[in-house]
């Protein structure tokens, strides 16, 4: 009730205030939730016949983008390149019906090796308000989803349903995280490791991929850090029990430039402390790939060794 009553009022709410409103309960909430956040105790156990990353790599690195406004759509070409530069990829999630997408850079993105994926499909925190609407919605994310040549889904703002979203043609979902208790819907899934998520038909499941390191967003813009301590400290943690190390970067918020950028934007070169940091502490010790690869491979290994990779929800 409160959610829906937020996005009632959010219209008409400058978006400093909404910044700063949301600035001062996270303040509040950071000491209440220390013993859940950033690490949920128990969520690195691992789930029932889980043989391990491929090439016995110690530990999963993807790299994902939700796009939220034109402007972080007109900025994807320049994240793009840097992150290929770096010898990385990741996967573009764009909002249907919130801007213009273009199809030519959804072609440059495919054509990259990178992926592309729907987020929403106008970004105004009502696609789980009711299951009428939902039902409508999914029907049009669907047609995106094969317009676009895409497999993978992740909601705005995180909120999730996972039975109501197997009416979506998709191989995986990113709408979950293991705990993030400063989300509108902080019901997290308490693991770091992805799991199926099986319809009616088991062979027509799809794979659910938390991310595992709280989002740019929260981190630089919520929590004012300027300081990589939290995403570095985390993976470390995912690393050291063989974790899925998932984050969503918004190109929205970056700055590209040397100068002081907007209030809610951070500058990429905190990005690209990152990626460097991933690249000389675990160099050759990851499988850095797309969601889709992660989603392929947890099917292959359901198929292959008849296993349960259904979640185990931490209590």
């Amino acid at each position: 009730m409160i959610r829906k009553i937020f996005y009632i009022l959010k219209p008409v709410i400058p978006r400093s205030v909404q910044i700063y409103l949301r600035q001062m309960l996270v303040k509040k909430q950071m000491k209440r939730y220390k013993n859940i956040w950033p690490v949920l105790p128990g969520s690195e156990k691992k789930p029932s016949g889980w043989k391990g990353w491929k090439d016995d790599k110690k530990f999963a690195f993807v790299l994902t983008h939700d796009v939220e406004l034109q402007a972080g759509h007109d900025k994807c070409k320049e994240l793009l390149e840097i992150e290929k530069k770096l010898g990385f990829k990741s996967s573009f999630n764009f909002v249907p019906e919130r801007y213009h997408v273009s199809e030519e850079l959804r072609k440059y993105i495919a054509e990259n090796g990178f992926e592309v994926g729907v987020h929403g499909l106008n970004h105004d925190g009502k696609l789980f308000s009711n299951k009428k609407t939902f039902d409508l919605r999914s029907k049009k994310i669907n047609n995106y989803l094969k317009e676009w040549s895409a497999v993978g889904f992740r909601a705005p703002a995180m909120h999730h349903n996972l039975d109501w979203l197997k009416q979506l043609n998709i191989e995986y979902d990113l709408s979950t995280f293991d705990t993030d208790p400063f989300e509108p819907q902080a019901d997290g899934v308490g693991t770091i490791f992805p799991f199926i998520v099986e319809r009616s038909n088991e062979d027509d499941s799809y794979v659910e991929l938390p991310y595992t390191l709280v989002q740019d967003f929260t981190l630089f813009i919520l929590m004012n850090e300027n300081q990589l301590n939290i995403w570095k400290d985390k993976t470390d943690w995912i690393v050291k029990n063989g974790g899925l190390v998932l984050v969503n970067i918004h190109p929205d918020y970056i700055n590209f430039n040397d100068f002081k950028g907007r209030k809610e934007e951070f500058s990429i070169n905190l990005y690209i402390e990152f990626l460097n940091y991933i690249k000389s502490k675990y160099n050759n010790e990851y499988w850095h790939a797309l969601p889709r690869d992660i989603a392929n491979y947890v099917k292959q290994i359901q198929r292959e060794k008849k296993v349960d990779l259904k979640l185990e929800k931490v209590v």
